[in-house]
């Protein structure tokens, strides 16, 4: 890796305010291929810019170093950071850092209301490997008063059909099967699409005949060949 000069730093910190976002993912690319313990702390200074892309723009450059000092620094600015668009960045590049992310994120969905965070972070945990924690956030985002986050959890309910929870999935979908909302009861159906638990079939066979068209097609869906 090349270390860069400071005139260079110079002008890659123009780049990050720049107007053009093309320029400033030049400037993440260059900086990806520079030592950390020159980038890390470079970066960490543009963390408090009142620009705020440029702070999103350097949260993602973190995620090129993964260091300790790094991870120090994001932990850091959930404390400190107003702006939805970049602590969703934030939980994004956390989760580079693998499991001891984790507590961090969890804190995070419980504390933060905003619907963009509390999507990013179940999406991320559908890509995991931790159902019991899957859940634990499932169940706390079917009571979202938000309802993209909510069909989100019930979606999310599909990656753990194939776990040892999926009894608690399916306890969980067979409540939502009733639920007086129909977009609820449209984004169960999709779920029990790809269960193959004998517990999913007569759930479906309900909600084919029920009063929302949007929901009974959804349920026929469900049944046609893959």
């Amino acid at each position: 890796m090349n270390t860069i000069d400071s005139d260079r730093l110079a002008q890659l910190e123009l780049l990050f305010h720049s107007e053009s976002i093309y320029d400033r993912k030049l400037a993440l690319d260059e900086l990806s291929q520079a030592p950390s313990d020159q980038v890390v702390p470079f970066l960490q200074r543009l963390t408090t810019s009142t620009d705020f892309l440029c702070r999103r723009f350097a949260v993602m450059g973190l995620g090129n170093h993964l260091t300790d000092q790094s991870f120090q620094v994001l932990t850091s600015m959930l404390e400190q950071e107003q702006d939805d668009n970049v602590i969703s960045e934030i939980a994004n590049t956390l989760f580079e850092f693998g499991d001891r992310s984790i507590p961090f994120l969890q804190n995070l969905f419980e504390r933060n209301q905003n619907w963009l965070t509390r999507q990013t972070i179940l999406a991320i945990l559908m890509e995991s490997d931790l159902p019991d924690i899957l859940l634990n956030i499932i169940n706390l985002a079917l009571l979202d008063p938000t309802q993209t986050v909510k069909e989100t959890a019930i979606l999310a309910l599909g990656s753990l059909l194939k776990s040892k929870y999926e009894s608690e999935a399916l306890d969980l979908l067979t409540e939502l099967t009733d639920s007086e909302f129909w977009r609820d009861r449209c984004r169960a159906a999709t779920t029990l699409s790809i269960s193959s638990n004998p517990r999913a079939k007569p759930l479906l066979a309900k909600l084919q005949k029920d009063e929302n068209h949007y929901v009974v097609a959804a349920a026929l869906e469900a049944g046609l060949p893959k």
